[in-house]
């Protein structure tokens, strides 16, 4: 009797030992919500930047990189590092990313938290504009992949994101890059659209793609450091 019931135990345990394996090792489910601070890469997000003529393609000095955060900050965190000359006055900086996963022409509202480090202060002043309140963060979804396309010689995306401080049907803005300084410095800032969620129809294949970028109306160098893409579901 008692060698049985060691036995019951035994195998109960075993059983419970397993089923907690298998859950620790579950892959995690595709599509929505989504969170990323690129720690290890930049998590499947590509950079690009748009809206400029074909003669000043050469001289936008556009880069990006997963590195670590400036000084002051925390120089152990990593985060996408985005730069470009704003030669046309106009330039769009941008991340995208497709999900996957969801429900085939499915409606899903939108919560974007961004972290980002910036180091232009809201009373800042420069050519065409403030480097930091002039700049306008902006974060949206659609069912088709957004790309620069070129026509009468000039880069335009294929999607709706509005012009500079303006929203568009397939993005809206969300704020500034300004900090809450003074004077410049590396700073931290967040940008949500908690007060305003955004709506986006998957395609028939359950796929949207996010994007994420800057409208700049400010005519220099612009460089930040995205720390954190957060994206839930209203």
């Amino acid at each position: 009797m008692r060698s049985t019931l060691f036995l019951i135990l035994a195998l109960l345990s075993s059983s419970l030992t397993f089923t907690a394996c298998q859950h620790d090792s579950a892959p995690l489910p595709a599509g929505l919500p989504y969170q990323s601070s690129f720690q290890r890469d930049n998590d499947g997000w590509v950079a690009g930047i748009t809206d400029y003529g074909t003669g000043q393609a050469d001289i936008m000095e556009f880069k990006s990189a997963n590195t670590n955060l400036p000084t002051p900050l925390d120089t152990t965190r990593k985060s996408i590092l985005i730069e470009s000359m704003n030669r046309s006055d106009d330039a769009f900086m941008f991340l995208k990313k497709k999900v996957t996963g969801l429900s085939p022409n499915t409606d899903y509202t939108l919560i974007f938290d961004i972290g980002l480090a910036s180091t232009y202060p809201g009373n800042s002043i420069g050519s065409g504009g403030s480097p930091g309140g002039s700049v306008y963060l902006k974060a949206g979804a659609t069912p088709i992949e957004p790309v620069s396309q070129l026509k009468d010689g000039f880069y335009s995306l294929n999607i709706d994101k509005g012009a500079q401080n303006d929203d568009g049907k397939d993005a809206i803005r969300l704020g500034d890059i300004a900090t809450d300084d003074d004077a410049e410095g590396y700073k931290l800032i967040t940008r949500t659209n908690a007060d305003n969620p955004f709506t986006a129809t998957a395609n028939a294949q359950g796929e949207l793609w996010l994007i994420v970028g800057t409208d700049s109306g400010f005519e220099g160098l612009t460089t930040l450091y995205y720390s954190q893409i957060n994206v839930t579901l209203k």
